[in-house]
């Protein structure tokens, strides 16, 4: 699955003519900003038994990944938050399924650090950005 696959097509050719600002400038506030709601989601996913691996999806744009759970519109902030799981990462082939031993591996602490999958026109990656 490519990271296009992800957006929904009328946003994709979309083009941001907000400043050229590194976005992640306005996700490290944004987090610091949904910190408390992000720790109380991935302690709940762990605690429900959902999974053992919080991921966070964070987007700018419409995704179809993950549960949305915290809207940049509704909360006037940069970006939108979803919340999801390494087995919809793997499911998705986000993750190979061969590469998902490995992930976990690299997986830090979900009670001290949130995994967030950001999604940016240029593709995505996978940060851990510490509760504060």
């Amino acid at each position: 699955m490519e990271i296009k696959d992800l957006l929904n097509p009328e946003e994709n050719g979309e083009e941001n003519n907000k400043s050229k600002e590194s976005p992640l400038k306005s996700l490290e506030t944004d987090l610091k900003f949904y910190n408390d709601s992000l720790k109380e989601v991935a302690i709940e996913i762990m605690v429900e038994g959902i999974s053992e691996f919080p991921i966070f999806v964070a987007h700018q744009h419409e995704v179809k990944l993950g549960e949305p759970i915290l809207d940049r519109n509704e909360l006037n902030t940069g970006w939108s938050i979803h919340a999801s799981t390494i087995e919809e990462f793997t499911e998705k082939g986000l993750i190979q399924a061969d590469k998902k031993e490995r992930f976990m591996k690299q997986f830090k602490d979900p009670y001290k650090f949130m995994c967030v999958f950001v999604i940016v026109p240029e593709g995505a990656n996978f940060i851990f950005f510490p509760y504060q």
